[in-house]
């Protein structure tokens, strides 16, 4: 039995037991994550043209919920398997992007932090925010997501994405 395959069958084993659809189970990592990347820049940009208070406080919290357990997994799966390949390019891709979810984390603590929704400085953290993470996440689809493509098999990332799935099921988003 390979390692693929064990790694494989403890990832649908895991899915399992935390009732995650089989068939997301099946996909890509990297298909995963682009679906995921998608849904957090369309809460930001509504989060930009949101009219009213109570508007920007729940896409404050949807954003919360979407990316805490998305970047924590993300580094327990694809960044510490990046960081541990013997490649020095990809080992700075996995270290730059593991930095910048610290940024982004650090910056959306301090959006959800502002009381007054409406107030310039809400407004001015919200827009580094969307800034930073648009940033992050073209360099990501572009160089971790090409070290990945380079040193782990379709049947690899379909592993990486049952792992990843499962993992996000134990992020606490607070």
């Amino acid at each position: 039995m390979s390692v693929t395959s064990v790694v494989e069958d403890a990832g649908k084993a895991v899915m399992k037991a935390v009732g995650v659809e089989s068939e997301a189970s099946q996909r890509d990592l990297l298909d995963t994550l682009k679906s995921e990347h998608d849904e957090v820049k369309a809460l930001l940009k509504d989060l930009e043209n949101a009219e009213t208070a109570a508007e920007r406080k729940a896409l404050v919290e949807s954003i919360k919920e979407a990316l805490i357990p998305h970047a924590k997994a993300e580094e327990k799966v694809l960044y510490a398997a990046i960081i541990a390949l013997r490649d020095k390019q990809a080992q700075l891709d996995g270290y730059e992007g593991t930095v910048e979810h610290g940024l982004a984390a650090e910056t959306l603590q301090k959006l959800a932090g502002i009381a007054n929704t409406m107030s310039p400085e809400h407004k001015a953290v919200a827009k580094v925010l969307r800034e930073l993470l648009e940033h992050h996440i073209k360099e990501e689809e572009n160089n971790v997501w090409k070290d990945a493509k380079k040193h782990f098999s379709d049947d690899d990332r379909v592993a990486m994405n049952q792992q990843y799935l499962a993992a996000k099921t134990l992020v606490p988003v607070s």
